[in-house]
């Protein structure tokens, strides 16, 4: 094949484009679709970064019916919020969305699925939030008026049409094994999880004499152990005070954990903190120490809620709002494992309810039933877990790099295909 010819296309985003190539605006190939209508009507459906689908029971809902837009099978939806950015895609069906959305029908002649991979390109993405108004970045809200002004490359129909199939394959392909190896990262975690569960509640000695515990949860245990509620173990429960994101600040002079960050920025135990704060600015500090561990108290997951962290630094730190720091005499790296199984993870989410936000309270952290050994079998049992799930944590570290990798050449081919800068043989 020989060499394309290209061009400047005169737009920053997108960069050179093939010389047979056009340039127009967004508002010369779509026309907004305005009409309202109501989801008892047509279905609800949701605008997601997959696509439009039926509305998703995890979506705000509102009593107001009547106050929905009207999208019909084949028009474009995209979020206009900046915070759900690559939330858009053609309606497969007549239906309803939230008004956040913009529906545009094509107006002139075109391939539709070409401007679909278009608008869920990432430098598309910038480009459309660029043109955003609002008080902060992330809750910038981007309008017709604005979107149609936007510059895009029109290639022929034929070759619309051939980037299109394209990118459906490839793309296709590329997330089947995104899909595939997310699928193994959970059996990983799987038998990392059956392995804490199986030594916390059974210990390392397969030829232990085993008691019934008493509790369904916990089940046999060994002879010497005991049951315990993790109240009665622990010598304090106490919550942590509010931490603001603007209360966060590189030059710190303390470090500081914020509850969200339990679930994004760690994994089992820590000697350092991501954050620092200024101590004279939070008025009633919660600090915490070597060995303390650190629950989660609010989450979006049941199954993940009260998830916890072990402390194993040894400078003074500081506990945000939302978190539950418990004070102990036990093994540290133990207790953290026990209340992390499967077991103590069951009793947390017991009797909870899939909302939007889910809580759980110092008191019901109290009350989590914990099969205990003596203090040398908890220090044992903490260091073979430690190798054993180190294993496990790098083969899932492996698995997600490959993920990361595989996500970027996605972002990298959908560009550069409906850019012109790669063309289909």
């Amino acid at each position: 094949m020989a060499e394309r010819l290209m061009k400047d296309s005169g737009v920053e985003w997108i960069g050179a484009i093939p010389e047979d190539w056009n340039i127009d605006n967004i508002g010369s190939l779509y026309k907004e679709r305005k009409e309202k209508c109501s989801d008892t009507e047509y279905s609800p459906l949701s605008v997601t970064m997959q696509g439009i689908v039926p509305q998703l029971s995890t979506a705000a809902k509102t009593d107001a019916h009547d106050d929905r837009k009207l999208v019909r099978k084949g028009d474009f939806a995209i979020n206009s919020r900046s915070d759900r950015r690559g939330s858009c895609g053609i309606s497969p069906q007549d239906g309803s969305v939230s008004l956040i959305n913009t529906v545009l029908t094509p107006k002139t002649e075109m391939n539709p699925g070409f401007y679909n991979w278009l608008f869920h390109s990432d430098m598309f993405s910038s480009e459309f939030y660029k043109w955003g108004h609002g008080i902060v970045d992330d809750l910038w809200t981007t309008n017709w008026q604005d979107m149609k002004a936007i510059s895009v490359p029109v290639p022929s129909q034929d070759e619309q049409a051939r980037i299109a199939d394209f990118l459906d394959k490839k793309v296709s392909e590329i997330d089947a094994v995104i899909t595939k190896t997310r699928e193994s990262i959970e059996e990983y975690k799987k038998l990392k999880q059956s392995i804490i569960t199986e030594a916390v509640t059974k210990g390392l000695d397969p030829n232990v004499e085993m008691k019934d515990s008493g509790n369904k949860f916990v089940g046999l245990i060994p002879k010497r152990w005991e049951i315990k509620r993790t109240r009665f173990i622990a010598d304090s429960l106490e919550k942590g005070n509010g931490i603001t994101k603007e209360e966060v600040y590189p030059d710190g002079d303390i470090s500081c954990v914020r509850y969200g960050e339990i679930y994004t920025k760690y994994n089992g135990a820590f000697t350092k903190c991501v954050s620092r704060t200024k101590l004279e600015q939070i008025a009633k500090p919660s600090s915490f120490s070597h060995g303390d561990l650190l629950f989660c108290g609010t989450g979006e997951l049941v199954e993940e809620i009260g998830k916890n962290i072990v402390y194993l630094g040894n400078e003074k730190c500081l506990a945000g709002g939302d978190i539950i720091v418990m004070k102990h005499r036990q093994d540290p790296t133990f207790i953290n494992y026990a209340l992390n199984s499967g077991y103590s993870q069951t009793q947390k989410s017991y009797g909870k309810a899939k909302l939007k936000v889910v809580h759980i309270s110092t008191s019901e952290i109290g009350n989590v039933w914990i099969a205990l050994p003596p203090m040398e079998e908890q220090k044992k049992i903490g260091e073979y877990l430690d190798g054993q799930c180190s294993k496990y944590d790098d083969l899932i570290s492996k698995k997600e790099q490959v993920i990361t990798e595989l996500e970027q050449y996605k972002k990298s081919i959908i560009y550069e295909y409906v850019t012109g800068k790669k063309e289909v043989a």
